[in-house]
C-alpha cells in the first residue's frame, strides 16, 4: 500500500497550483484517501476562498464519503476563523478517521492547536510527513508569522564598478537573459519597492511581463518628500490599485507597516538611497546582485548610504551562489544576521 510520504508528495503537487495566487496567505495543497486510493484532491486558491482541505472535501463524491479516510494536507490545519471558518471543524463534522500533516503552523498562537482539537475529538493525527519539503512551500509566509516582518531582497543590477546609472546611448546595464531571470524574481515576491528618486527618474512600471503571473506583486514607492509625478505608470496604469504610496516614515517603519497588511516578501529594486538605507536599517535578509561586464564610473553607486564603519559591522553573507547569466554574473545571498 502506498505510504504517507507518497499522499503527501500528492499533496505537495495539489499546493504547488496555487503558487503566486494566494497572497497574502500560504500554498496548501490536501488529499483524500479511502483504502489506499485517491478520492478527492484540493488546493487554496485564493486568500477569502476555502482552504485546500475544505476544496479536498466539495469534490468528494458525496458528504459521507470522508468516514473513515485520511486526510493529507501540507500545512496544519487552521484551527481559529479569519476570512473562512476553522478548517478543524469542517474535518470534525466530516468523520474522518485519520488527519496526516506536513508542515506546522509557525504562528505560536496556532501551533499544534490542530492536532489537541483533533485528537479530542476521537481523530488519528499524523505530523511532520516531509516537513521540510512542505515548510519550503511558504518560507517567506514563514518568516512573517516568526518575525512579524516581511522576508526582504535587495536586488540591483550594476557594472563591475557598482554603478547603477546606465551608459551613454544605452538603456540597459545588464543582458536580455538577466532581465528576464529578475523578472522571474518578480514572480516570487508579494512587493516590490523603489524609492521616490527612482519613480521620479526612471518612471519604471514594476510589472511582471513575459513571465505568467496572476497576481502583481504590490507596488511600494517609499517617498521621504512625498514627491511623485501625478503621470507616473505606477499610478496610472491597469494595476494602480496595487500601488502604495507611502512618505515621510523611516523605512524600517514603512517595512513594518507592510508586515501588518499581511505582506510577506518584498523585493528592493532602488535606487542607490533606498538601497543603502535598508542596508543601513539591517533590514535585508537576501541579495541578488547583477553584475555586467562593464566599467561605467560616474557618481550613481548602487548602494548608497552610510556604509560599514568600526563602530558598523560590514554585511557579510552566507550561502553564496555565483551564476553566468548571458554575459553577466548572478551573485546571491543570504544576509549573516549578527
Amino acid at each position: 500500500m502506498p505510504s504517507d510520504v507518497h499522499f503527501m508528495h500528492l499533496a505537495l503537487r495539489e499546493a504547488k497550483k496555487g503558487y503566486g495566487r494566494t497572497s497574502p496567505n500560504p500554498i496548501v495543497g490536501a488529499i483524500i484517501v479511502y483504502d489506499g486510493k485517491v478520492i478527492a484532491r484540493g488546493y487554496h486558491h485564493a486568500a477569502g476562498q476555502p482552504h485546500a482541505e475544505i476544496e479536498a472535501i466539495k469534490k468528494l463524491p458525496s458528504p459521507e464519503a470522508a468516514r473513515g479516510a485520511t486526510l493529507y494536507v501540507t500545512l496544519e490545519p487552521c484551527s481559529t476563523t479569519g476570512k473562512t471558518p476553522p478548517c478543524t471543524e469542517a474535518l470534525i463534522a466530516a468523520n474522518f478517521a485519520r488527519v496526516v500533516y506536513g508542515a506546522t503552523d509557525p504562528n505560536p498562537h496556532h501551533q499544534g492547536h490542530a492536532t489537541i482539537l483533533l485528537r479530542k475529538a476521537g481523530i488519528e493525527v499524523s505530523s511532520g510527513v516531509l516537513a521540510e519539503e512542505c515548510t519550503a512551500l511558504n518560507c517567506f509566509w514563514n518568516y512573517r508569522m516568526i518575525t512579524g516582518r516581511p522576508w526582504i531582497i535587495a536586488k540591483c543590477g550594476m557594472s563591475l564598478d557598482g554603478k547603477i546609472s546606465s551608459p551613454p546611448h544605452q538603456r540597459w546595464i545588464t543582458s536580455p537573459e538577466s532581465r528576464h531571470h529578475a523578472m522571474l524574481l518578480r514572480t516570487e515576491v508579494d512587493a516590490i519597492l523603489v524609492g521616490g528618486a527612482t519613480v521620479r527618474i526612471d518612471n519604471p512600471a514594476l510589472t511582471i511581463r513575459g513571465v505568467h503571473r496572476f497576481l502583481q506583486p504590490w507596488r511600494i514607492i517609499w517617498t521621504t518628500s512625498g514627491t511623485i509625478p501625478k503621470e507616473a505608470q505606477v499610478l496610472n496604469d491597469a494595476h494602480q490599485k496595487r500601488t502604495i504610496v507611502i512618505t515621510k516614515k523611516s523605512l524600517r517603519a514603512t517595512i513594518e507597516e507592510l508586515g501588518k497588511q499581511g505582506i510577506s516578501s518584498i523585493l528592493i529594486e532602488g535606487g542607490g538611497r533606498t538601497l543603502g538605507a535598508a542596508f543601513d536599517e539591517d533590514l535585508v535578509d537576501e541579495v541578488r546582485f547583477y553584475m555586467a561586464p562593464l566599467l561605467i564610473e560616474g557618481p550613481t553607486p548602487a548602494i548608497g548610504g552610510e556604509g560599514g564603519s568600526l563602530q558598523k559591522m560590514l554585511t557579510r553573507l552566507r550561502n553564496i551562489s555565483y551564476k553566468t547569466i548571458g554575459s553577466d554574473v548572478v551573485i546571491s545571498g543570504i544576509v549573516k544576521k549578527e
